[in-house]
């Protein structure tokens, strides 16, 4: 076994390789207590005593009901009913409780019955009654426990403190972030439904580096004082959706793929569909098209399409499947995919990604100079269904986004420098189980401030998690399934609700979503293209404009096409593909009904020339430069500044006397704005008078020549 926290077997089994002392059980019995550190994520009133009517477990109600006269007045874990991890720091005796379902568990683990009988930890079902096991443990060892299980006879128990970002020690980010030396992190809990730390937000950099992209303010990573109003906003649905739909055999089904061969069902009962379930959009600036990846038939295949405009999409034919537009060699099928523009790389016959998986077994990994031809065949470790990947070109990482099953459906996280050869993690517990060194940590989940369904009434889970460098942040979409479950829906023949959150991340691992409304809602409406099911682009959105385009999947169901005993029923028919749009940086705005102002945090650039994103047609925006001591520097004042009126994405900010910062670059310095009745989205400085960001474009778009924005509003 690896050197980690080990495996588990069944719920709340000790994990671990535990080295047993020989020693006899009454000289165990007779040794001194060990002393133990809780990991940090515990709940801060960890310990109590034993006693009849203590409650037992931080998330539940139980109280115990009865208590042998050995334990009264011990000290034990009131942790999570569902999990418990800690580190013994001195040797000695420690007592578990266990239910009776766990008993042949523990024992196999080299726990010993005590000579206490068992008793009715709490309840009346038998199944609730405990035995007490008893081991010697020695200094250094981890261990963990799954469900209805209790730590209880130390001598002592310390709360660990959670990572302390202020200490970190490993690579420095972009934006000035320092990330800790072991990444990614492994401190992620499977059980606890709080949502998932952003230590960056908690412990930002003394001072931002801002050259890379548009500063967005989804967060207050650059804010150190306002009294500006945060508000979000989120993209409008097109109204003429869907700009894509099955109209070709392969499309509508009634052409089936191989894969019809083993499942004749795909063929007896058609299941359209013409939309990208993550896929892939990027804006190809040597063709000036947007080429798209999308799948053709529920599990069907991979064909390929081409627009100028965004909206209307033409089928070349390819030489894959003669008079179709398939890019998928013949004898594969798709289940969840991602295609990616590789336009960091320096191998022609690499330019394009494609990742398959075809859970729950390992996913497949290709390369192709052209979108079409793929090589590679590159098999990973395991995972889940519904699994996809991304890139981050911040830190130059292929991250795969796995489905696991910790909490409900939820996602492990792996990275890798090489896509192809880089992918071979070990196999791990989807549950979150036993991690050891070589496999995919624990990642997110849905958390208890993403509320439950208002009509279906279910508790959300993440079915997918997309995401793509956009400016200076990695934009991401929860994919939230909203219910019903899978063999209701199969039953009525319609989708199942899955809806988009916004998420931001500024490190590429942790995930801030300050705002839980949906961004791309399921219309739930009968008879409508989009009623559910809806997914995410692979790469979220483009760039045209003035305008975010986002993409998206939406399913019609066919509730003539019922079968409670399959999952090829009507719920996966109809699937279409749609855009909706959003201001160019519109995810969030700082706003000010009357008067406001707004100071970051000190940053650094490099660039010349401040502009901003903002809206204010019966107001003005205004910009002065401040020393770290807040005062201001010459000529960059206030009563120097020149007011912006009016509406723009993409609007220069000046001052009398002149309005070129490069005699401050590389000189710490905070922006002080303010605003009078109007919104403020993003401010940036650039490296000349185009406004160029140097920051990402997500899938690209018309007047873009490469990933980044180096043309500004040329």
């Amino acid at each position: 076994m690896k050197h980690g926290i080990g495996t588990l077997v069944f719920a709340s089994v000790l994990i671990g390789l535990l080295r047993v002392v020989p020693a006899a059980r009454s000289a165990m019995s007779a040794s001194a207590p060990a002393a133990i550190e809780v990991r940090h994520d515990t709940p801060d009133h960890f310990q109590a005593t034993f006693t009849p009517g203590v409650k037992l477990f931080s998330n539940r109600p139980y109280t115990l009901k009865e208590c042998p006269p050995r334990l009264e007045g011990k000290r034990f874990i009131r942790n999570l009913i569902g999990y418990n991890r800690f580190t013994v720091t001195r040797s000695g005796t420690l007592l578990i409780l266990a239910r009776s379902t766990q008993h042949e568990a523990v024992e196999g683990r080299g726990f010993t019955p005590e000579d206490t009988p068992p008793f009715q930890l709490f309840g009346t079902n038998p199944d609730d009654a405990a035995r007490v096991y008893s081991r010697y443990v020695r200094e250094g060892e981890t261990f963990e426990f799954r469900v209805w299980t209790i730590v209880l006879g130390f001598s002592e128990a310390v709360r660990r403190p959670g990572p302390d970002w202020r200490s970190n020690r490993g690579k420095k980010l972009y934006n000035g972030i320092r990330l800790p030396e072991t990444w990614p992190p492994v401190h992620m809990h499977p059980v606890s439904t709080e949502p998932m730390p952003v230590p960056y937000l908690d412990h930002p950099p003394e001072v931002i580096r801002i050259d890379v992209g548009r500063q967005l303010f989804v967060d207050d990573f650059l804010i150190a004082e306002t009294d500006l109003a945060r508000t979000f906003h989120y993209p409008e649905k097109y109204e003429g959706n869907p700009v894509l739909k099955p109209e070709t055999p392969l499309e509508r089904g009634t052409e089936p793929p191989a894969l019809a061969a083993r499942l004749p069902e795909l063929a007896s009962r058609p299941q359209p569909l013409a939309g990208p379930k993550s896929g892939g959009l990027w804006w190809n600036p040597d063709k000036q098209l947007f080429e798209l990846w999308y799948e053709a038939g529920w599990i069907g295949t991979i064909c390929y399409a081409v627009s100028r405009d965004g909206l209307h999409w033409e089928r070349p034919e390819l030489d894959i499947r003669a008079g179709t537009n398939q890019a998928l060699p013949e004898g594969l099928h798709v289940d969840s995919w991602t295609v990616v523009r590789d336009a960091w790389t320096a191998d022609p016959a690499a330019r394009y990604k494609l990742f398959i998986s075809t859970g729950p077994r390992p996913g497949t990994c290709y390369i192709s100079p052209d979108g079409i031809h793929w090589r590679g065949g590159t098999r990973t470790g395991n995972m889940g269904d519904r699994s996809t990947m991304f890139y981050n070109p911040f830190r130059h990482k292929w991250i795969f986004s796995i489905r696991s099953g910790f909490r409900g459906r939820s996602r492990h996280y792996w990275e890798t420098d090489d896509f192809l050869h880089g992918v071979q993690w070990d196999d791990f517990n989807l549950r979150g189980i036993g991690w050891e060194e070589g496999q995919p940590v624990i990642w997110t989940a849905a958390d208890r401030r993403d509320p439950p369904d208002p009509e279906l009434k279910n508790t959300p889970q993440l079915y997918n998690l997309d995401a793509v460098a956009y400016e200076s942040i990695m934009l991401g979409f929860y994919e939230l399934h909203r219910g019903p479950p899978n063999r209701q829906a199969a039953e009525q023949g319609t989708p199942k609700i899955t809806e988009l959150n916004f998420a931001y991340s500024r490190d590429g691992f942790h995930w801030h979503r300050p705002d839980r409304n949906m961004a791309i809602a399921a219309s739930r409406r009968e008879g409508t293209w989009d009623r559910g099911y809806v997914q995410s682009l692979g790469n979220l959105c483009v760039v045209q404009d003035d305008r975010l385009w986002f993409y998206y999947l939406g399913f019609a169901g066919d509730p003539e096409n019922t079968n409670e005993r399959s999952m090829l029923s009507g719920m996966y028919a109809n699937g279409a593909t749609g855009v909706a749009f959003l201001r160019r940086d519109g995810f969030a705005s700082m706003d000010a009904e009357k008067q406001g102002y707004l100071t970051t945090r000190p940053v650094t650039f490099s660039g010349q020339y401040l502009f901003v994103n903002a809206a204010a047609p019966q107001g003005a925006v205004r910009a002065e430069i401040r020393d770290l001591n807040g005062e201001p520097i010459e000529p960059f004042t206030l009563s120097n500044s020149r007011p912006f009126t009016g509406d723009s994405t993409l609007e220069p900010l000046t001052w009398r006397g002149g309005s070129d910062l490069s005699a401050l670059a590389g000189q710490p310095v905070r922006f002080h704005f303010e605003l009078t009745k109007g919104s403020l989205y993003a401010f940036w400085v650039s490296r000349d008078r185009s406004g160029r960001s140097d920051g990402y474009v997500a899938g690209g778009g018309p007047g873009f020549t490469g990933p980044v924005d180096t043309v500004g509003n040329r």
